[in-house]
């Protein structure tokens, strides 16, 4: 598959999907639901610009590194060990979980339900649910230092999970913001359907064409782990790496289920390919 998509003959969604299945990632399981990368950064400009280079994340880095002060504070991180780590480690938190899942599913059953149930019967805080594109991209890539998240296959395809249709009372923010609908970019001028069109256009456009091997190479291939991994910022909880983490070695009963119970609220590293 990987010399047909070279070839441009299969799309770069297809491809993704193709390495999240290969990788262990499956719709049936919100622990490894299939991941998607941010492709965009523009979410402010009237109109979408797709030929330029400064519209799109730097997918060579992980959401960590996106910008250098934030890079620095994760080397830091790594090179302190601080005091409630128990490992060292660029994140402490994945890009990818059951919560992350269902909470930009919210608005869809049984993603409501289940978003409930692992906030304990409940919606979030209405502050921390998701509530816009752009706020949350700069939530992942700037500001907040315990959220990586990446994206999940519906932002490409799916308009109905950004719309509220079945009516949810999400709560009302600390502006006095009532949650419904997602807000969205400028761009796509409160359409979801017109988000969706761009945004995969902008996942099949050259610019992430040509660099969509550099992402893969973070969450699939060879800078998942080791030195490779501690380079290019990109290490997280030895827990994350289910593969790496032999459960069946474990003897007390108290860690094997507090590793399991990590591994389900804060996810797992694909199977590298």
């Amino acid at each position: 598959v990987f010399f047909p998509w070279q070839k441009r003959e299969i799309s770069n969604f297809d491809y993704l999907m193709y390495l999240n299945t290969l990788a262990g990632r499956s719709y049936n399981d919100y622990m490894q639901y299939p991941v998607f990368p941010w492709v965009l950064a523009d979410y402010h400009s009237e109109t979408l610009n797709l030929t330029n280079p400064h519209t799109f994340r730097d997918l060579s880095k992980p959401m960590g590194a996106q910008t250098l002060e934030r890079k620095h504070k994760f080397i830091q991180r790594y090179s302190e060990v601080e005091k409630n780590l128990s490992a060292r480690c660029h994140y402490c938190t994945h890009y990818s979980s059951a919560i992350i899942v269902a909470s930009y599913l919210v608005r869809m059953e049984p993603f409501t339900q289940t978003f409930c149930s692992l906030q304990g019967g409940s919606f979030d805080v209405a502050d921390r649910m998701f509530h816009s594109v752009k706020s949350t991209w700069e939530s992942a890539s700037r500001d907040n230092m315990s959220d990586v998240r990446e994206l999940i296959p519906e932002f490409f395809y799916l308009p109905e999970f950004l719309t509220n249709a079945n009516h949810f009372e999400l709560g009302c923010m600390q502006d006095g913001t009532v949650l419904g609908d997602v807000q969205l970019p400028p761009w796509a001028d409160g359409d979801p359907h017109k988000f969706i069109l761009l945004h995969r256009q902008a996942l099949e456009s050259d610019y992430v064409s040509a660099h969509l091997h550099c992402w893969i190479d973070l969450i699939f291939g060879h800078k998942q782990h080791g030195s490779a991994a501690v380079e290019a910022v990109n290490t997280y909880h030895p827990y994350f790496y289910g593969d790496k983490t032999d459960l069946n070695n474990i003897k007390d009963p108290l860690i094997k289920s507090t590793i399991l119970g990590f591994i389900s609220n804060f996810g797992q590293i694909p199977k590298q390919v």
